[in-house]
């Protein structure tokens, strides 16, 4: 397993105090180290949906659980709209069995995209070396003339 793979699986979570079922958007943010903003961000996305109290947000655990997805998901490089379909899954109602495999099928994609990438990145290098291995030939060659 990768590091992305493992923060992926292990990202930190942080834990519950007092056993508590609902929080306010400055302890998630301070619990999860994201700023309110980007709490906000999910929210105007539609990824997570506190309830309020006046003009208070109030998150249950479900969005706490919904936000360490979505932080997880992001940190692998998942798109919105990845994550989007990926967490809308969780109310399925199967025990969250489509919802995995949904993500597995995204993150073995990934894994694919990213081995591709790193085939082109890696061809690229080795163009970028052999150019400069010519210039430097030319170079020393002017230099001795």
């Amino acid at each position: 397993m990768n590091e992305h793979a493992r923060a992926f699986a292990h990202a930190h979570v942080p834990e519950v105090a007092n056993d508590a079922e609902t929080f306010t958007i400055t302890e998630l943010a301070i619990g999860f180290n994201v700023t309110p903003r980007a709490i906000r961000f999910y929210e105007d996305n539609g990824l997570i949906a506190p309830e309020r109290q006046g003009q208070n947000r109030v998150y249950s655990r479900r969005d706490r659980a919904r936000l360490a997805w979505i932080l997880r998901a992001k940190n692998v490089g998942f798109s919105l709209a990845e994550i989007r379909e990926m967490i809308d899954l969780y109310d399925v109602g199967d025990g969250r069995v489509q919802q995995r495999r949904v993500t597995l099928e995204k993150c073995h994609s990934r894994i694919l995209a990213l081995q591709e990438q790193r085939n082109d990145i890696d061809a690229t290098i080795e163009e970028l070396q052999s150019f400069c291995a010519i210039v430097e030939t030319q170079l020393a060659d002017t230099a001795h003339h």
